[in-house]
């Protein structure tokens, strides 16, 4: 797996936009969903966990998941026995994760994702019956968000075709709405935030 992120983790959770973003996500999510204490969680591209570790209190366990080891390293950095997410390091498109989820949590992943088809019907899979899926990422934009777009494959999403997508996998109860703005000196971005269940 090609670790477009191992330069990046050192100084990942210095950015404000990134550590103020998560947190914005969290609070959208627990709006939401109504999480408890007994659900077992998945956060796909967890990177050093600023979602996942927003998230661990309210659940019994956050599991995150990603393709970069070097980001990973940074998370189990932040381990604490009283505060712990265990991690995969793997492509779970490529290679699926066995393990099913009361719900999938993700922020800001999804754009580095390129067969959004078959990411869509692997998650559905790893998702208990009633359980739900909580995705943050951009709204479409003009390729200028990232200095630099190695291993971006989508500029941000339509919401239509996202949500179509996301029915055609066999996810119910789509909904999707801006819950944040990014502002960069050249614009500003919009983030939206799609939930939906499995049948």
């Amino acid at each position: 797996m090609q670790d477009h992120f191992q330069h990046k983790a050192q100084n990942w959770d210095s950015g404000d936009i990134r550590v103020n973003g998560a947190k914005t996500i969290a609070t959208a999510i627990e709006k939401e969903i109504p999480l408890s204490k007994d659900m077992e969680i998945l956060d796909f591209g967890v990177g050093t966990g600023l979602l996942g570790f927003a998230i661990a209190p309210k659940v019994k366990q956050v599991y995150g998941v990603d393709t970069s080891a070097k980001m990973l390293e940074k998370l189990q950095e932040k381990n604490k026995p009283e505060l712990h997410i265990k991690t995969y390091h793997q492509d779970i498109i490529k290679e699926p994760l066995v393990q099913q989820f009361d719900g999938l949590l993700s922020s800001m992943t999804l754009h580095h994702v390129e067969d959004l088809n078959a990411f869509f019907k692997t998650i559905y899979s790893n998702i208990k019956k009633d359980g739900f899926i909580a995705i943050a990422d951009l709204e479409s934009e003009d390729g200028s968000f990232h200095s630099d777009n190695t291993g971006v494959h989508h500029f941000g999403f339509d919401a239509q075709n996202l949500g179509e997508i996301v029915q055609k996998s066999g996810f119910k109860d789509i909904k999707i709405q801006n819950i944040n703005t990014i502002s960069k000196a050249h614009r500003d971005f919009g983030v939206f935030l799609l939930t939906a269940y499995k049948n």
